[in-house]
């Protein structure tokens, strides 16, 4: 879905966005429609300076969308095609997150908070693509979530229950009074079910899962860990198997 040079259809006043357009896409392979949303940050200087690079033959990566820090937005693929933006990774039976996610970069150096302007336009956006692709608050995940050990965007200082709290996203209950027992036995099971699939060390899938949820978080597996994983494991499974890779 081609949006740009124009606006952006949300959930509520249109998003101004400059078409930009990257040669480094391709179709979405067997059929596939997107049903994920896949947040990452830049880790560049500024926004030009990772505007240029998505959109540079050589750097062989693009997003769909690209989200300053003053909430200008750049739509650089169409929504239609596979842009390059997620690589080798997994969520739940997902293994070509490519072809089944929309990839949103949000201008970031990796270390300072998001911006007001920016987390704005990033809701009005998130309004829209779920809207028009049918997308549910618990497949709006984070680049770290499907890559972890290989990729830690959007990062701890990403607002997370921001998102969940407009229902743009998941976040967990309270778990406080929860009483939980076990292990790392009991925990990977329960990360399986949320989405956690990737092929990695049961200590990286906790570390992904822990810069999400439990950023502050240290050392083994808690109760705490099991509490939160078996809350969000119970009210937001990840999708059983399909036959679209």
């Amino acid at each position: 879905m081609l949006l740009g040079p124009g606006a952006v259809p949300a959930g509520g006043p249109l998003i101004a966005a400059a078409w930009h357009p990257s040669p480094n896409h391709g179709p979405r392979r067997e059929g596939a429609r997107p049903d994920l949303i896949v947040l990452h940050y830049t880790a560049m200087a500024d926004a030009r300076a990772a505007l240029d690079w998505l959109s540079a033959p050589e750097s062989g990566v693009s997003a769909h969308y690209l989200l300053a820090e003053d909430g200008a937005l750049w739509q650089l693929v169409d929504e239609e095609r596979r842009a390059w933006h997620a690589g080798a990774g997994r969520w739940g039976a997902v293994t070509d997150v490519n072809s089944r996610s929309v990839g949103i970069e949000l201008a970031n150096d990796g270390a300072s908070p998001f911006p007001e302007p920016q987390m704005l336009g990033l809701e009005a956006l998130l309004d829209g693509l779920s809207r028009r692709w049918r997308i549910r608050p618990e497949r709006v995940i984070g680049h770290s979530d499907m890559a972890p050990g290989r990729k830690i965007d959007p990062g701890p200082r990403f607002d997370w229950r921001r998102l969940a709290l407009g229902g743009r996203s998941i976040w967990p209950g309270d778990v406080s009074s929860a009483p939980v027992t076990g292990g790392r036995d009991t925990l990977l099971p329960l990360l399986r079910r949320i989405g956690y699939t990737a092929d990695v060390a049961p200590e990286t899938l906790l570390g992904a899962f822990r810069l999400r949820f439990r950023p502050w978080a240290t050392g083994p597996v808690t109760s705490a860990d099991i509490a939160v994983a078996g809350d969000l494991a119970r009210r937001f499974p990840v999708d059983p198997p399909t036959p679209v890779a």
